[in-house]
């Protein structure tokens, strides 16, 4: 009996499993680009020519497709293209926008003190947001920022 259930377990589980990559992922999500190097592509596949190069482990992308093992990401400039799965993490992050810099502060409040001034560019790890503010940090540094200052930080 045992020997019958064994194979019949194994080919229930077979059946009922999620196929390889998680394709039935809701988008659009937010990601981060978990190498130093990672290829965007004008398609889903090795094939298609490179368009960018990312240099900067950490960079937040928001994924707005899921296709056999490549997403079709937006960068924080707006330009779009694939990239491989295997290259992006679920980890938020985000990055400093606007032309001047932005306080990082003590905590989630304009009258907080200011630890540190964050240049545009800077890319750094998402907190939990609330009230306008989120909770960042950049490498060692941590404190808040105001979400209209941080592109990764917004709802999708």
């Amino acid at each position: 009996m045992l020997r019958r259930a064994i194979p019949l377990a194994m080919g229930l589980a077979l059946i009922t499993a999620t196929p390889a990559g998680g394709q039935n992922v809701e988008t659009p999500y937010w990601a981060t680009i978990d190498v130093t190097e990672a290829n965007m592509r004008v398609g889903p596949s090795a094939e298609y020519r490179i368009e960018w190069v990312y240099k900067r482990k950490g960079l937040p992308v928001k994924v707005l497709r899921v296709r056999e093992g490549w997403r079709l990401v937006q960068d924080p400039d707006g330009d779009k293209g694939w990239i491989a799965a295997r290259l992006l993490s679920r980890d938020r992050g985000a990055i400093v926008t606007g032309t001047d810099l932005a306080a990082m502060r003590e905590s989630d409040g304009a009258g907080s003190p200011v630890k540190w001034k964050l240049e545009p560019g800077v890319v750094g790890k998402l907190g939990d947001c609330a009230d306008s503010w989120c909770e960042f940090s950049v490498g060692k540094r941590s404190g808040f920022v105001e979400a209209s200052r941080l592109w990764g930080a917004g709802e999708i």
